[in-house]
């Protein structure tokens, strides 16, 4: 009878133990799930046999990560009827402002008149909008474009030399390596040479020279001409990787011609013997 009372009040307690521990489980999900988060406290409901087993967990999230991508530069043109703001400032194809509107008032102008919003600049309040037509959408295309281009070749670097057509084999020579140096590191070479009146030797012909030297990697940018009376003068640039490989072939191809016209002269030579 004894025993059979101490196995009911053990039974009794353990049940308790297991309610209580359900109990305090069930409020931490309650509170961490307002918040999208689970506590890193973590509660194994054991075997009713065995003793409440507490634990560390990894803290998990549900929330939607808040980093974004960073966004790209839009390119020029129309924006279509997407517009995500809901204030905008507009101008007309004029470059006139009109104020500030709602993008529905916004829209209704452009269907009104037949026109194309634009989005000008985006990191206002309110982002600036502009009304244009499709030729003034091309034409600015076009601008910004050059505008581009320009701003890539400015950070070319050009390089000069000068000398008259006197110049002396070494010297030439000496000048000639350091343009090949300027030509591998792609910078243009700005080519002055002085006719001498001294000298039996053209300065065209100098000039064909100095790309005979060169002619693995360099051409002309600007082939050579007389700037003024004496003087004469060109730019040489590194070829781009389609002209090389023409280049490359074009050598091959005279290569394979020259050694079958050798052959051909030894057979001929043998025949005659």
């Amino acid at each position: 009878m004894t025993t059979f009372c101490v196995m009911k009040l053990l039974c009794h307690a353990t049940r308790n133990e297991n309610g209580y521990a359900k109990r305090l489980f069930g409020t931490l999900l309650t509170q961490t799930a307002q918040k999208g988060v689970f506590s890193p406290l973590c509660m194994v409901v054991p075997d009713p046999k065995k003793t409440t087993v507490f634990g560390l967990a990894q803290p998990f999230c549900t929330a939607e990560k808040s980093h974004r991508e960073p966004k790209q530069k839009a390119a020029f043109g129309s924006v279509g009827r997407r517009i995500p703001y809901r204030i905008l400032h507009v101008l007309n194809q004029d470059g006139e402002s009109l104020g500030n509107m709602h993008r529905a008032d916004a829209l209704r102008l452009m269907d009104q008149h037949g026109l194309k919003l634009v989005l000008l600049r985006e990191n206002v309040e309110p982002p600036v909008y502009r009304l244009m037509t499709g030729q003034q959408i091309h034409e600015e295309q076009l601008k910004r474009a050059e505008k581009k281009k320009a701003s890539s070749k400015a950070g070319l670097v050009q390089k000069e030399l000068s000398f008259s057509s006197a110049i002396a084999k070494n010297d030439l020579e000496t000048k000639t390596k350091q343009i090949a140096h300027w030509i591998e590191k792609k910078y243009h070479v700005k080519v002055t040479i002085r006719q001498a009146k001294n000298s039996n030797t053209d300065m065209f012909i100098l000039f064909d020279r100095i790309l005979e030297t060169v002619s693995d990697k360099a051409t002309y940018l600007s082939k050579p001409k007389a700037i003024k009376e004496g003087t004469g003068t060109c730019i040489l640039r590194h070829m781009s990787d389609k002209e090389l490989q023409a280049h490359q072939k074009a050598e091959k191809q005279k290569n394979s011609t020259v050694n079958q016209d050798g052959n051909e002269d030894q057979k001929s030579s043998g025949v005659s013997q």
